[in-house]
C-alpha cells in the first residue's frame, strides 16, 4: 500500500515510545509504511497521509513538545488523517474512570477540535519507581499512585488494527 503513516509521540520514560512502536508494528503487518519517530524528530509531514500522534500523561497534561507539535502542525494535520492517544493512568479498571473521566488535555482541545482526529484514546501506562527521580517517588508514594506495567496490550493492538481497517476502507480516496 502507498499510504505513509507517521506514529510520532512524546515520552518522558519510555512506555509511551513502546505504545508507538506497537502501534507501528500493526500498521506495518496491515501492509502500510509507518515511521515511528519521537515528536522532537519529526520533520516534514508533506509524505504522511495518516498521522498517530500520542503523549505521556502528566497531572492531566500532554508532555510540552507534543503539546507544541500539536499546535504547531495544526493546519497540516486537519489536511490528514489524525488519531490522538495519551498515555498515563495506572491501576486496575477502566483508564477513562479512572481520571474520573478525562480523555484528553483541555489545553489541547480547541486545536484538536479543528484538527478533527479519528479518533481520542486513553489508555494504561506505566509506572516504574526505579526510573524515577527523588522528588518523583515522593510525589507517587504520597498519592498512592499504584506502580507497574498497566498498559493493556490488547486494546492497543484493538485501536491500532482499526486505524488500519479505516486506512484500507480510504485507501482510494487518501493515496491520492
Amino acid at each position: 500500500m502507498d499510504v505513509q503513516v507517521l506514529v510520532a509521540y512524546a515520552t518522558k520514560y519510555g512506555a509511551t515510545a513502546e505504545i508507538a512502536e506497537k502501534i507501528g508494528q500493526v500498521l506495518r503487518e496491515a501492509g502500510f509504511h509507518a515511521d515511528v519517530l519521537p515528536v522532537d524528530r519529526v520533520g516534514d509531514l508533506s509524505p504522511y497521509k495518516a498521522v498517530v500522534l500520542g503523549s505521556a500523561v502528566y497531572v492531566g497534561q500532554w508532555r510540552k513538545e507534543a503539546a507544541k507539535f500539536l499546535e504547531a502542525n495544526e493546519k497540516k494535520l486537519a489536511e490528514r488523517l489524525v488519531w490522538l492517544f495519551s498515555s498515563g493512568p495506572t491501576g486496575e479498571g477502566d483508564a477513562v474512570q479512572l481520571v474520573k473521566g478525562w480523555r484528553f488535555p483541555e489545553a489541547q482541545q480547541p486545536v484538536a477540535d479543528r484538527i478533527r482526529p479519528r479518533d481520542v484514546a486513553l489508555f494504561h501506562g506505566m509506572l516504574d519507581t526505579k526510573k524515577l527521580s527523588l522528588t518523583e517517588k515522593l510525589l507517587v508514594k504520597g498519592i498512592k499512585a499504584p506502580v507497574g506495567d498497566f498498559r493493556d496490550w490488547e486494546a492497543i493492538n484493538s485501536w491500532a488494527a482499526a486505524i488500519a481497517d479505516t486506512l484500507k476502507a480510504e485507501e482510494g480516496t487518501i493515496a491520492a
